[in-house]
């Protein structure tokens, strides 16, 4: 974990050289197409990954699997832990998200516990489960974006925008 707090420590020393959003909906824009990056990132990397193990090269498999594996720590770890606090904590205040919030940091404690199980793995099984961290991930982002954002935009006592400002690994800039 000391290098999740390095990475999360390093990105917060450059929270405050962009401004807050001024809508929630500027704020949503923006949180999304970070996701859809993010998205794309761990699917390349993982599909790498899948296509050195399949091809029985075994060198290509050791760099693929130290690259996903330095992206998970890198950005995956420090993207969840961010919006843990400022993003889920005034929703999860909420009688109506606080059961939604909880299932989002079930998902974040299994995506995190699945990364450990990858840094060690070789072959198939490092494979497998890159594949299985991207497609858990994917789900995640489905929820937060359909379901959890959604739901801090439209309620009048949370910000969307507000509870993003100054989070770089949270929105990406």
């Amino acid at each position: 974990m000391a290098h999740t707090d390095d990475g999360h420590a390093h990105s917060h020393s450059h929270a405050h050289s962009h401004s807050a959003f001024d809508n929630d909906k500027d704020a949503l824009a923006a949180i999304e197409e970070h996701h859809t990056h993010m998205l794309h990132r761990v699917t390349a990397l993982s599909d790498a990954l899948i296509a050195a193990v399949a091809g029985g090269d075994g060198g290509t498999a050791y760099d693929e699997h130290a690259n996903l594996v330095a992206w998970c720590e890198d950005e995956l770890i420090p993207h969840a832990v961010a919006e843990e606090g400022p993003l889920y904590g005034p929703a999860r205040e909420t009688p109506e998200g606080r059961l939604l919030v909880e299932g989002m940091l079930l998902d974040h404690r299994t995506i995190i516990g699945l990364v450990e199980e990858l840094r060690p793995a070789e072959g198939a099984r490092a494979a497998a489960l890159g594949l299985v961290i991207t497609r858990a991930f994917a789900l995640h982002l489905r929820k937060e974006n359909e379901l959890l954002f959604p739901y801090i935009a439209r309620n009048p006592d949370l910000s969307l925008a507000k509870a993003v400002a100054g989070l770089e690994e949270v929105v990406g800039q």
